[in-house]
């Protein structure tokens, strides 16, 4: 991506532009990139010609809105960014832990997801997950971890039915070996299932509404 649409875009964003449309001149978007007010609005038009931002002109002052590719973008430079500024070998992430639609322990104990766990992980699974929900501002820490490689645990069939690939990232909580799995069909967007070879609730004696921090390697 070409860092004068990068640089255009976080401005967007600071400006509200990420979440909804916002209602900003050529004028005030040339002081906000420290540009002329002509080259503020050439700059728009290539955001839009190049599907970065939507513009509504059905107001008296035009309003723009980042579309999803151009969040997307974004997310890619932020990942980038904490790479080189925040990371050393480990993301901290924060959440709550809540409880799941119990699909995660019977994706889990199938045998052939098993046995790759042992030898990637260097454990086996208790037969469960543990679900967090992550705290809003650590949301992208995850976009940082599955910018990394992980660990793929390959998909499979069985009586005809398919199990699609699961990346496993491995993490502490409280120094106790787990992992964060995400599976290749996963919906989730802010909740993360957590295995581990103990049964983490009773282990650590925690429960939903709890708070808990996980270190994630990369």
């Amino acid at each position: 991506m070409d860092e004068k649409y990068a640089f255009a875009l976080r401005k967007i964003a600071l400006l509200g532009g990420m979440d909804d449309y916002i209602a900003v001149s050529s004028r005030e978007l040339g002081e906000a990139l420290d540009m002329s007010q002509q080259s503020a609005s050439k700059r728009i038009l290539e955001l839009l010609e190049e599907k970065y931002i939507v513009r509504d002109l059905g107001a008296r002052r035009q309003r723009i809105k980042l579309t999803q590719k151009g969040v997307e973008e974004l997310k890619k430079v932020y990942t980038e960014y904490r790479r080189i500024f925040e990371l050393t070998d480990h993301v901290t992430i924060h959440g709550t832990i809540v409880t799941g639609m119990g699909e995660g322990g019977y994706y889990i104990c199938q045998r052939p997801y098993m046995d790759q766990f042992k030898d990637k992980l260097g454990f086996s699974p208790f037969e469960g997950t543990l679900n967090i929900k992550v705290d809003k501002e650590d949301i992208g820490k995850l976009e940082v971890i599955k910018g990394t490689s992980g660990h793929t645990v390959s998909g499979f069939t069985s009586d005809g039915r398919s199990f699609g690939d699961v990346i496993a990232y491995k993490a502490k909580i409280r120094n106790i070996d787990c992992a964060i799995v995400i599976p290749e069909r996963s919906h989730y967007q802010d909740i993360i299932e957590i295995v581990c070879q103990y049964h983490l609730r009773r282990t650590l004696s925690i429960g939903d509404g709890d708070r808990v921090e996980v270190r994630v390697e990369v």
